[in-house]
């Protein structure tokens, strides 16, 4: 049986998942509390937050959606288990390049075996990190998927360097973990979350390169008023909608 909450799994078996990420060091309950608000009023799956009690009880206070806790340490994920996070996540590296710390493969397997050891019947998503080269990047995720993880997502957001504007420059921002959505998921048997750098553009795009669904952090987080993070929230869940339509639609005339 499967160790994701019923809805996430639901969503990622029709390949719509939509998760909202508050950001691994975003601690401030305001900021978080609008995330949570929107991703729930928006239609998200689930939301994406730091491993931290006060944060934990912001979330479930404010939404209705599973909750998804990050971190890099097992302890503070079993912790925010018993707090009452819905699943586990390690990764959202991000904030970690920008202080020149990176992770090596052998780092997030040994995280992710203990992890598993602690939390024998939680979801456990990991992160694959794009300073990893893509066929490393599956080698890993191939590694995790028999370790225990029960889904990988992808990241390069950071590691992109769009030179255009408008839905060109969306594209290139998104390339990176586009590529390793297309790769991982042909490799593993376990869903694959595309994340990082992501928009209403290309979010269908990670659909087709063969993701279950997205994780979206930057194009809501950072903005400052609730109105704009719902109807963002909500162009991703239509955008997501309109690929499983498609994708039916193609299916029928087969």
């Amino acid at each position: 049986m499967s160790r994701l909450p019923i809805l996430i799994a639901n969503a990622l078996s029709n390949r719509t998942a939509l998760k909202i990420i508050s950001g691994l060091q975003n601690f401030d309950h305001d900021s978080v509390k609008m995330v949570v608000q929107a991703a729930d009023r928006g239609g998200a799956t689930f939301v994406d937050i730091a491993a931290d009690a006060e944060l934990i009880a912001i979330a479930k206070a404010n939404c209705s959606l599973p909750i998804c806790v990050s971190a890099v340490e097992a302890s503070k994920l079993v912790e925010a288990v018993a707090q009452g996070a819905d699943l586990v996540e390690i990764g959202n590296y991000d904030s970690f390049y920008a202080q020149g710390r990176t992770f090596t493969a052998d780092e997030i397997i040994a995280l992710t075996i203990e992890t598993r050891a602690l939390l024998p019947h939680t979801a456990i998503s990991v992160t694959v990190p794009h300073t990893l080269t893509l066929d490393q990047q599956v080698t890993l995720a191939e590694k995790l998927a028999e370790v225990g993880a029960d889904l990988i997502q992808t990241e390069g957001g950071t590691s992109a360097a769009p030179v255009h504007a408008g839905v060109l420059g969306a594209i290139e921002k998104a390339a990176p973990t586009l590529a390793a959505a297309h790769a991982i998921s042909r490799a593993v048997a376990i869903p694959v979350l595309c994340a990082s750098g992501l928009s209403n553009i290309t979010a269908p795009m990670a659909i087709a390169a063969g993701a279950a669904g997205v994780g979206v952090g930057s194009a809501v987080n950072q903005l400052n008023d609730m109105v704009s993070m719902i109807a963002t929230v909500r162009a991703l869940r239509e955008s997501l909608s309109e690929s499983l339509d498609l994708a039916v639609a193609k299916q029928a005339t087969v």
